[in-house]
């Protein structure tokens, strides 16, 4: 992997990990489109896809640290008592949302990336993944609630929709926004509560490949670089969240849609190039 690459793809899942446009299935895509002979097995590909998820999570941790930290003491019992009940809520809603995905991801995701994670057909489901989002505005409810009315029962239902990203070209972030929209929760307070439930997934999958991490014999410069691409997928992740905030904040009646509409113009356009070359 060149330096140029490693640059390209930071800034890729900084941004499209956030954006309900699907990281996943734009990492599957655009090496095909540019004839990147990138292996996601070797070595060097390891340690560099697990400082690109260290680095999101860490942006992610940094922008919402108020509501980590406010979690912590109040989980902790460290808290006033109405701070004490309101964090472990919360806290219970995280973990009721985060289950479905680490209970289908543990069983199925090897066998559905393998079976869909091929480019032709991830830019099918960037199609897909726009006709979700284009569903989820024209069917949410007319009552909008803030993310303080959210119950276990839309936690639940939240977490069962994130389990499609484990299919390329579904967006994960894009899924549990509309899954909120559909339990009548607002943009902004759907967002806010997909990006605090994407914090412990994406550190999960970066826990679970450090064993593998260790057993691999890893060429020399790879961690430098890695290094420098999770410092700029945090930055972009950063940034994309401070963009996405005030967006879903202001946008409301349809911020879904132009997202919507980059996804099928790329799935298509994408699928049109593969099919030619």
């Amino acid at each position: 992997m060149s330096a140029l690459q490693a640059i390209v793809i930071a800034i890729l899942q900084g941004a499209t990990e956030l954006f309900p446009v699907s990281s996943l299935g734009h990492a599957v895509v655009l090496p095909a489109l540019l004839h990147w002979p990138l292996d996601q097995r070797s070595p060097e590909f390891l340690p560099f896809l697990v400082m690109l998820h260290l680095g999101t999570a860490t942006a992610l941790l940094a922008f919402f640290w108020r509501d980590w930290w406010s979690l912590a003491t109040g989980v902790l019992g460290l808290a006033s008592p109405h701070q004490i009940s309101e964090s472990r809520r919360v806290f219970l809603l995280i973990v009721i949302a985060t289950i479905p995905a680490v209970i289908v991801g543990f069983l199925l995701e090897k066998f559905v990336r393998g079976l869909f994670g091929t480019p032709l057909v991830a830019a099918v489901f960037l199609m897909v993944n726009a006709v979700l989002l284009l569903a989820g505005e024209k069917l949410r409810g007319h009552s909008h609630r803030p993310l303080a009315g959210l119950t276990m029962m839309d936690a639940l239902t939240i977490g069962c929709w994130q389990c499609t990203a484990l299919i390329p070209g579904i967006s994960r972030s894009g899924a549990t926004i509309v899954g909120g929209l559909l339990r009548g929760i607002d943009h902004e307070g759907a967002a806010h509560f997909s990006f605090l439930i994407a914090t412990p997934i994406i550190l999960g999958a970066t826990v679970l490949e450090v064993p593998h991490l260790l057993h691999e014999s890893v060429p020399a410069g790879v961690f430098e670089l890695s290094l420098v691409a999770a410092v700029l997928a945090g930055i972009t992740a950063y940034a994309s969240t401070w963009f996405l905030m005030r967006y879903f904040r202001q946008h409301d009646a349809w911020a879904l849609n132009p997202f919507a509409y980059y996804c099928a113009v790329i799935g298509a356009g994408s699928l049109l190039l593969l099919l030619v070359m």
